[in-house]
């Protein structure tokens, strides 16, 4: 699997790239995030728990900001979504895709710390949106489209608006404190399938 298939390196010819030192960037960075904020993040810091040198990084990625927004990008990873044979199998196959790799690679912490810095570093959060938010509300939009196509969902459903309900009930949940049950990702598609369906 391509785990930094969002991030978008800089540089021109030369020695290959090592996809390890990638990774060790990568991994460096989301341990920075998830301790210290994107403010406090250090690419010198990062470099070093790397193995690697301050200016490689920036020949992989152009700005403090970019490498930024592709670690959190690795955090989840782009796929289609999973044929399962069904609309609710398919929905409830992503969004359990998605509330892992969020829970299990300390997401909401280091998606928190982007967030914080929306007023200081506005491109921050554009690039966020752009590699993280938007792809994935596409790879779920489209398992609704496919629904929609098949005449199982009503005319006046805007898809939009259910991918949100979807995927925001997991932060709504999370924010608020409450805890996520094991059937989360179950509940939430059937409340909202039955909403949706004709």
């Amino acid at each position: 699997m391509n785990q930094l298939s969002n991030s978008t390196p800089c540089g021109g010819r030369g020695r290959p790239r090592d996809p390890g030192i990638d990774w060790a960037v990568i991994q460096a960075t989301q341990n920075q995030l998830a301790a210290s904020g994107y403010h406090r993040m250090s690419v010198d810091t990062i470099a070093a728990a790397a193995g690697t040198t301050k200016a490689t990084i920036y020949k992989r990625w152009a700005s403090k900001a970019d490498l930024a927004t592709a670690a959190v990008s690795a955090l989840i990873e782009e796929e289609a979504p999973p044929d399962t044979g069904s609309t609710l199998g398919d929905l409830l196959a992503y969004l359990e895709v998605f509330r892992n790799r969020i829970e299990h690679n300390r997401g909401m912490g280091i998606i928190g710390a982007l967030l914080a810095e929306r007023t200081h570093t506005p491109e921050l959060l554009d690039l966020f949106r752009e590699r993280v938010l938007l792809p994935r509300r596409t790879l779920i939009r489209r398992v609704l489209e496919t629904a929609a196509d098949r005449g199982e969902i009503r005319d006046d459903v805007d898809l939009d608006t259910t991918v949100s309900m979807l995927i925001g009930s997991y932060y709504a949940e999370y924010i608020t404190g409450g805890s996520i049950s094991d059937t989360w990702a179950e509940q939430t598609v059937d409340i909202i399938w039955s909403g949706i369906k004709k």
